[in-house]
């Protein structure tokens, strides 16, 4: 095995050989690239200022050379495996590889250009042969293998244990087990996914900047508020279209505003359409062919690590186990959830026929009219919310919960390198003064940004020298843009939004582990910590806090939270079942177990097989998935694959969890957060999940809390 690892060094090296000859060129050798030096910069974060694209090839061609020589030193070295020599080393591999990827991998989700793109695809196939040449290095494994198996004698405290077996099931995951011909296929597969996934993700971006309804008649804009079509205006200029015209976008904060408020039928039926077709329009960002191309290779891969479909292959390793176990669940909330959308559905049609209107509501009308029965419901309608939600003050909301809860600070940073010049810097502080960590905000969209809103990271909590190093944490979101001199000002679910992310944020700044390998936690248990952080959002005392009028500082009104709290379940049947589609529809490509015959022809019509997923289950036809196949990057760019019921696994966790400090009769109870810190936030993957949450709950959880919080009992 000694020869293949050299031989994956050597390639590694001609590779970075003809980057640097290259960049040399350019000016960019290493002398001047900021990954191949120490960060002089405040906390250690990224140069921002300094990093220039041409300088992320090289440096990650780099790391995969340096990481190849790690790797093959532990191979090749003659003492016999032990945890230090062989398990940590491992851990501790990477080190430049890793610095590199992590800044361009989050560079590239929110600040993207066509040269990251390329660089991208470039990278895809040369990291994908990496990660394999590690995971299926016979030698290496066997020296797990040895330390595995006589893993009750070596003495490790719990933690290392952990490490041990984790390293283990991973290589085994990896196809470590297979024979030299399957290895071979599996190497094929995964980089044809990597590189189908990231297409995916591409052409989604592109299709959602293609789109533009472009709006040059003042009557055209009636409906919608001042403030929408300040914004408008504001896009319009930004895209070089002379005075006098409005544009509006994909972008959420475009166009949901826009469902809701426009008058204009014609133009909600245009850009909705615009929306839900985004990757099936027959062009050269058509998704179509990528989606079943990923469902068969996913199946593919499966089947040749000994499972009968993706979604066995995948659940094995979380929480919930398996696929039935998964249906189970999205099944006992679909029935009532339909129930609730029927009775939505049905206020609808009521005040389409106060307009005087005969016609049924379609998917570009259920926001406009839901509207309105809203405000005829509870004498309540988002404009009257928004003044008292101005950005700035909800982002201090959440810093007022976190304090509360965990005793922590969250101060500015001035003259810091920053990841884009809109996003805000913060330093955080535990209870005694200690650093946590620091904490990057980027809130609006732009072309450069891809979609949607998540929490990620420049650098990992991690240990060196015994020390802890704390974690550089990103949040990045899509909220609607502040009108010319005015504030941003939010929807409540873009207040949700930030403390969902927040939360994912102080699981991150909260972590404590020694090894990189047991930092993570299963995918349907990670959004505990984000999903509990929403309860707090609209509770009155906090609402005191943070919602205040952003003209004159006023108090939000006790009869508008009043309000709030009446209206805050109406709605949650579409809400609940346009997730719960997605979530049936991602299981369902993914527990098919039949490979199509022929590859060259692939026989998986992802139109129909949409279509079939969603009318057998009853799905009203105002109502669309969360996100159709074609622009569903959850699962088909990878991540949440064969996992995006994870939002309401954990759901059913964060509502029993939020139940514990009701129970005190004080939300922000210090024992129950002390434990949640302690047992939930800090410890990584150490524990089971499911160990982890009975620790702080001291039982498992049901799903009463939740069908309660979204209005699903009778």
């Amino acid at each position: 095995m000694k020869k293949n690892v050299t031989v994956t060094a050597a390639v590694a090296a001609a590779l970075l050989s003809a980057c640097t000859l290259s960049d040399k060129k350019s000016g960019n050798d290493e002398t001047n690239n900021p990954f191949f030096t120490e960060y002089s910069t405040p906390f250690g974060v990224p140069p921002f200022d300094k990093i220039e694209i041409a300088h992320y090839k090289p440096a990650i061609v780099k790391g995969i050379e340096e990481q190849a020589k790690e790797i093959d030193a532990i191979v090749n070295q003659s003492e016999e495996p032990t945890f230090e020599n062989t398990i940590v080393a491992l851990d501790q591999s990477g080190e430049l590889l890793s610095k590199a990827s992590t800044v361009f991998s989050a560079q590239n989700s929110a600040n993207t250009n066509d040269e990251m793109e390329t660089i991208s695809r470039e990278l895809s196939p040369l990291l994908s042969q990496h990660r394999d040449n590690i995971s299926l290095n016979p030698t290496l494994f066997a020296r797990v293998k040895t330390l595995y198996e006589k893993k009750e004698s070596l003495g490790l405290d719990k933690e290392q244990a952990k490490l041990l077996e984790e390293t283990y099931k991973d290589f085994v995951r990896g196809g470590a087990n297979l024979n030299a011909d399957d290895q071979a296929k599996l190497r094929e597969l995964n980089s044809q996914l990597a590189l189908l996934q990231l297409t995916f993700g591409q052409n989604m971006l592109k299709e959602t900047n293609a789109f533009q309804l472009i709006i040059d008649a003042e009557a055209d804009l009636a409906g919608l508020t001042e403030g929408q079509i300040a914004n408008a205006a504001e896009a319009a200029k930004r895209a070089g279209l002379e005075d006098g015209k409005w544009l509006f976008t994909l972008q959420n904060p475009s166009i949901m505003p826009f469902l809701q408020n426009s008058d204009k039928r014609e133009l909600r039926e245009k850009i909705f359409k615009g929306y839900i077709m985004r990757g099936n329009n027959d062009n050269a960002n058509d998704n179509k062919e990528v989606v079943k191309q990923l469902v068969t290779l996913r199946l593919e891969k499966a089947k040749l690590m000994g499972y009968p479909d993706y979604a066995s292959f995948v659940l094995e390793e979380r929480m919930a186990k398996n696929a039935a176990n998964v249906y189970a669940l999205l099944d006992e909330i679909w029935t009532p959830a339909l129930k609730v959308t029927a009775s939505e559905l049905t206020d609808i049609q009521s005040e389409i026929r106060k307009e005087g209107n005969t016609f049924t509501a379609e998917g570009w009308d259920w926001r406009y009219y839901f509207e309105k029965a809203k405000k005829a419901k509870f004498n309540l309608d988002e404009s009257q919310i928004r003044p008292y939600l101005k950005l700035d003050n909800v982002r201090e909301g959440a810093f007022y919960v976190a304090n509360k809860l965990y005793g922590i600070t969250f101060t500015p940073i001035q003259d810091i390198p920053l990841p884009h010049p809109e996003a805000q810097a913060f330093e955080c502080k535990d209870a005694d003064g200690t650093h946590l960590g620091v904490l990057y905000m980027d809130f609006f969209p732009r072309a450069s940004k891809r979609g949607g809103a998540w929490c990620g990271g420049y650098r990992s909590q991690t240990y060196e020298d015994g020390k802890r190093v704390a974690p550089i944490v990103t949040i990045v979101c899509n909220f609607t843009p502040p009108a010319a001199g005015e504030p941003a000002l939010l929807s409540v679910d873009e207040a949700e939004t930030l403390f969902h992310e927040f939360g994912h944020g102080l699981h991150s700044l909260f972590r404590d582990v020694h090894y990189k390998g047991i930092a993570g936690v299963p995918r349907d248990f990670v959004e505990l910590p984000s999903q509990i952080m929403e309860h707090w959002v609209l509770e009155p005392e906090v609402l005191k806090v943070y919602a205040k009028h952003y003209q004159t500082g006023e108090e939000i009104p006790a009869d508008l939270i009043d309000k709030l709290d009446k209206s805050s379940k109406y709605g949650q049947g579409f809400a609940t079942t346009e997730y719960v589609a997605a979530s049936l529809l991602d299981m369902d490509y993914h527990v098919l177990q039949d490979l199509p015959a022929n590859k060259e022809n692939l026989n998986l019509d992802v139109v129909a097989f949409e279509a079939e997923t969603l009318n057998k289950r009853k799905l009203p036809s105002q109502i669309p998935p969360r996100y159709r196949s074609t622009y569903f990057n959850h699962t088909m760019g990878g991540g949440y694959t064969a996992g995006y019921y994870s939002y309401i696994w954990s759901e059913v966790l964060d509502a029993d969890a939020f139940e514990a400090f009701k129970e005190t009769g004080d939300i922000f109870n210090a024992d129950v957060a002390a434990k949640f810190r302690k047992y939930v936030l800090t410890p990584g993957g150490i524990d089971d999940a499911m160990v982890m949450y009975k620790n702080f709950r001291g039982k498992e959880p049901g799903t009463g809390p939740l069908l309660k919080n979204r209005g699903l009992t009778d």
